[in-house]
């Protein structure tokens, strides 16, 4: 699929602190919606990244190239039930994002190296991940947990989250087992992202303004990988 089939979002990432959490929840409580499908207004994520022998993923990220994508599994608030392989796509300030489910059995045989079944899957996404594998190398890397403050406004399909809590699986990727312990990954930090189509209304914008508090790029893998 090239890129000219795909949807792009434009994306902002804030680095704050965890007081500054606190404020922008009030202000977003006041005129966005908590994500319906967050639990008790929140996720607690668990994310397994892919990555290469190179360490292609982590090093473009790190040299800030414009035109990159990584591959990773998730899961929402424990429920291995449902479980996404997603692919994100990022050129500049634009991010697209293409998902599919697996299950929690597929995503062990992944985990395991037990590939031969992504070949004949009837999920593009899964297919393409098995190329790469194959390919070029990718395979799980580290497990990254945190918790998400998920909040939506309509007008411009506007997605604001709060990301805090990082942990890191180190060497571990064995993500669906619970025994597989995480401690977190540096300091405390708290990751803001905007994501919008065409517009961003000027209230979200508005809202997101901290003092001192300047756009830019943070990587949860990135800074995960550090210990492993």
């Amino acid at each position: 699929m090239g890129n000219e089939e795909l949807k792009f979002r434009h994306e902002m990432k804030h680095i704050i602190t965890p007081a500054d959490r606190l404020i922008l929840r009030q202000r977003l409580n006041a005129v966005a919606t908590p994500d319906p499908h967050a639990k008790d207004g929140v996720y607690e994520i668990r994310s397994l990244y892919f990555d290469n022998i190179n360490d292609k993923a982590l090093t473009e990220k790190v040299n800030g190239i414009n035109r990159r994508e990584k591959f990773r599994i998730r899961y929402y608030n424990g429920d291995t039930g449902f479980i996404h392989l997603e692919k994100k796509s990022k050129i500049v300030n634009l991010c697209n994002k293409q998902s599919a489910l697996i299950t929690a059995e597929e995503a062990q045989r992944i985990v395991d190296n037990d590939l031969g079944w992504m070949m004949e899957s009837d999920r593009p996404l899964v297919r393409e991940l098995y190329t790469k594998m194959r390919g070029q190398g990718l395979k799980p890397k580290t497990i990254v947990d945190y918790t998400r403050d998920p909040y939506i406004f309509g007008p411009g399909n506007v997605r604001v989250t709060l990301d805090y809590n990082i942990r890191t699986g180190m060497g571990c990727t064995d993500f669906l087992n619970p025994k597989c312990v995480t401690v977190p990954a540096g300091d405390p930090v708290v990751i803001l992202e905007v994501k919008w189509d065409e517009y961003l209304p000027d209230i979200i914008r508005d809202i997101i303004q901290l003092k001192n508090r300047r756009t830019g790029g943070f990587s949860k893998y990135a800074a995960c990988r550090i210990y492993g």
